[in-house]
C-alpha cells in the first residue's frame, strides 16, 4: 500500500493500481472525507439516518433513554460516528424490553451525566442476572425441605 499526496490530493495505491482519489483536507486534526462508494452498503445505510430519528426513537422508550440517545450524540464530533451506539443501545429494546432499558438507563444517569452504550448494557445485564437469581431463589427456597415424615416423625 502507497500513499501519494500534494497540495490537494491524496492517493492510495496497491503496486500500480490507484485505489481512491480523496481531496485533502486542512484545518483541525480528526478530519474525514469518505467517498460514498467506498463505504460497505452497510455502512451506506446509516447516511439515510439523522440524531432526530434515533432521538424520536429513544423518546418512545422513554426520556431516561432520550437522555443517553442524546449524550451520545452530543459527545461525538461527528454524529454518524454515534449513530452504531445509538442503534446497538436502542436495540437493547428488543432484546430485553422497552421497560428493562429504561430502568437501565435511569440507573447509568444516576452514575454519569453521559452514560456509554457499553456501560448501559453492563447494567441491563446485571439487571436481568439479578432478576433470575431472585426469581431462582423464591422458587426453590422450599423445593429440598422433605417435612418431618421424610425423618420418621409422623405427627
Amino acid at each position: 500500500m502507497q500513499v501519494k499526496y500534494t497540495g490537494t490530493t491524496v492517493e492510495i495505491f496497491s503496486k500500480d493500481l490507484r485505489l481512491a482519489t480523496h481531496r485533502r483536507l486542512y484545518g483541525p486534526k480528526g478530519q474525514y472525507s469518505t467517498v460514498l462508494a467506498h463505504m460497505p452498503p452497510e455502512h451506506q445505510a446509516y447516511l439515510e439516518w439523522d440524531d432526530k430519528r434515533f432521538l424520536s426513537w429513544a423518546l418512545a422508550i422513554g426520556p431516561c433513554t432520550h437522555k443517553v440517545v442524546k449524550g451520545i450524540l452530543d459527545a461525538s464530533k461527528i454524529k454518524q460516528q454515534a449513530f452504531k451506539s445509538c442503534m446497538g443501545l436502542l436495540k437493547l429494546a428488543d432484546r430485553y424490553s422497552k421497560p428493562l432499558l429504561e430502568q437501565a438507563a435511569q440507573t447509568a444517569l444516576a452514575f454519569s451525566k453521559r452514560p456509554s452504550y457499553k456501560t448501559v448494557h453492563k447494567i441491563l445485564l446485571a439487571q436481568v442476572e439479578d432478576k433470575h437469581v431472585k426469581s431462582d431463589v423464591q422458587e426453590d427456597t422450599h423445593a429440598f425441605t422433605r417435612g418431618a415424615h421424610y425423618y420418621g416423625d409422623e405427627r
